[in-house]
């Protein structure tokens, strides 16, 4: 019996990267999960990468689950609105799960720049994409929850606590994410809904390993670029994170908390899709932080 047979799933942000490696590992655990993002095929967003939303469908469907890509800009109110509607009318009301893992920031972060430096206009514009973007999702999802009386709400984010990031704008986006996730679990906690934030360590998403120019077969010569890349993880990492978290029955536990890739691992008992154990909090403290003290 798969462990999420029968639940209903968005993934805001499903077209590549951690996005879509979540929507897979959800419907490996058997979940129906709607794939969303502005990518599709023969209409590409502005960040111009080939990867779609009826590709992460696809995945998600040939692994087990149900796919149904749904081409969102979750910056846009009625598009979000619409979405939740047709989910409330496919679904009979059912919605077990949000992860809002909408970013859109990587060709709008200048890193080295003060902030009186970077272009505020990209700088608001990360915000719109990561930080309001959330809002908005939520927004229409959780009456979708609070109707049934349970729920998980999941915030994808950068780091596990409120320290800067290294550039504001990218900085404020991350540090945002947690805080919705508090904020709202706050709220949503008398209605038997969960709200968190979990993030992932080094992630080896597709961009990242064409930085570096290797495949995921030869990653590890990308550390001859990045040292601290050999502590990097797959993004099936963190979805198998959050699968083992859609599938808690004491989830109420960590409501309000920011989870890690690395720790969930340890409590749960998975490991990354190439086999491996890797702890991104351990490794940060031992070859990061000495290295900047």
């Amino acid at each position: 019996m798969k462990p999420l047979s029968g639940k209903v799933a968005v993934v805001a942000g499903a077209t590549r990267g951690a996005g879509r490696a979540i929507a897979v590992t959800l419907g490996e655990a058997g979940a129906t999960v709607y794939a969303t993002g502005r990518s599709v095929r023969g209409n590409l967003s502005d960040m111009k990468r080939p990867e779609t939303i009826e590709e992460t469908a696809e995945l998600i469907t040939s692994r087990g689950g149900v796919g149904i890509p749904v081409q969102v800009d979750h910056t846009s109110e009625e598009q979000v609105q619409a979405l939740f509607e047709r989910i409330k009318l496919e679904q009979g009301g059912r919605l077990d799960l949000l992860v809002n893992d909408v970013w859109g920031g990587d060709g709008l972060t200048v890193w080295g720049q003060k902030f009186w430096e970077h272009s505020l206009g990209d700088g608001l514009l990360i915000q719109r994409r990561a930080v309001h973007s959330h809002m908005i999702t939520s927004y229409y999802a959780a009456p979708l929850m609070v109707a049934r009386g349970q729920g998980l709400i999941i915030e994808i984010t950068d780091g596990t606590n409120y320290d800067y990031r290294g550039n504001l704008y990218y900085s404020l986006a991350k540090v945002s994410a947690i805080h919705l996730a508090e904020a709202m679990a706050a709220d949503l906690k008398e209605h038997g809904i969960t709200a968190l934030a979990l993030t992932p360590g080094f992630l080896r998403s597709e961009s990242m390993l064409e930085l570096f120019g290797v495949t995921e077969e030869n990653w590890q010569e990308g550390a001859a670029k990045e040292p601290h890349f050999i502590a990097s993880e797959t993004p099936y990492f963190v979805g198998r994170a959050v699968a083992a978290l859609a599938a808690d029955p004491n989830i109420a536990a960590k409501v309000g908390t920011v989870c890690s890739s690395w720790d969930l691992s340890r409590e749960y008992g998975f490991k990354d899709a190439d086999g491996r154990s890797p702890h991104w909090g351990d490794y940060f403290k031992e070859h990061v932080l000495k290295q900047e003290n």
